[in-house]
């Protein structure tokens, strides 16, 4: 019966994963018995998450990118997200259907070259920057954000060492009730590190 040892096979790796999670759940006794280390870290209080986690106000993020001349250690602040009206999403897009009930959420973000080699054209630390409403991902405006008044277009840099900051926008179309907005911000692979706003 060939048919039935399969299924069995496939569903062996779910038992095991809910094996697995409900050990790591509880304040099982194995842990204290593994090496010193683990015992050093659950004594810790509450350790920084290596990658990503919410931010509170003010909180700014550490991360590496890879752009063009080498990997660059950025701190990440996200500062404000602006939300306009439905009036003014209306206005923004050649389909004003498509936004009935929708409002542009600008978020603005300040990045610091910390480390790593100088860039002499344009970056791509902005590129895994998103905007969420309500914990939903909103839908991205492509180059809006460019006539917003305090950001820059980060096709513009031409010269950034290390020390100098940039701010940064992304324009998003979110639900105009949305409760809260988040700005996420990640390295690239890694978990993102998450700002959140009340909207209004």
């Amino acid at each position: 019966m060939p048919h039935h040892q399969t299924a069995l096979r496939l569903v062996a790796p779910v038992a095991v994963l809910a094996l697995t999670l409900t050990a790591c759940g509880g304040g099982d006794d194995t842990a204290d018995a593994k090496s010193t280390g683990t015992a050093q870290a659950k004594a810790s209080p509450s350790p920084e998450p290596t990658s990503g986690g919410e931010m509170g106000a003010g909180e700014s993020a550490t991360g590496k990118v890879a752009e063009d001349p080498g990997e660059v250690t950025y701190e990440v602040l996200a500062q404000k997200v602006d939300v306009g009206t439905e009036a003014e999403a209306a206005k923004a897009v050649s389909e004003p259907d498509k936004v009935k009930g929708k409002v542009l959420a600008v978020a603005y973000l300040k990045y610091t070259h910390k480390s790593g080699p100088a860039l002499t054209e344009g970056s791509d630390v902005h590129d895994s920057t998103t905007v969420f409403a309500d914990g939903q991902r909103g839908s991205v405006l492509i180059g809006a954000s460019e006539d917003a008044a305090g950001c820059e277009d980060p096709y513009d840099v031409e010269s950034w060492k290390q020390g100098e900051s940039h701010v940064f926008c992304e324009t998003y179309v979110i639900p105009a009730n949305a409760k809260s907005v988040e700005v996420h911000w990640a390295e690239e692979d890694g978990e993102p590190y998450i700002w959140k706003f009340p909207n209004g």
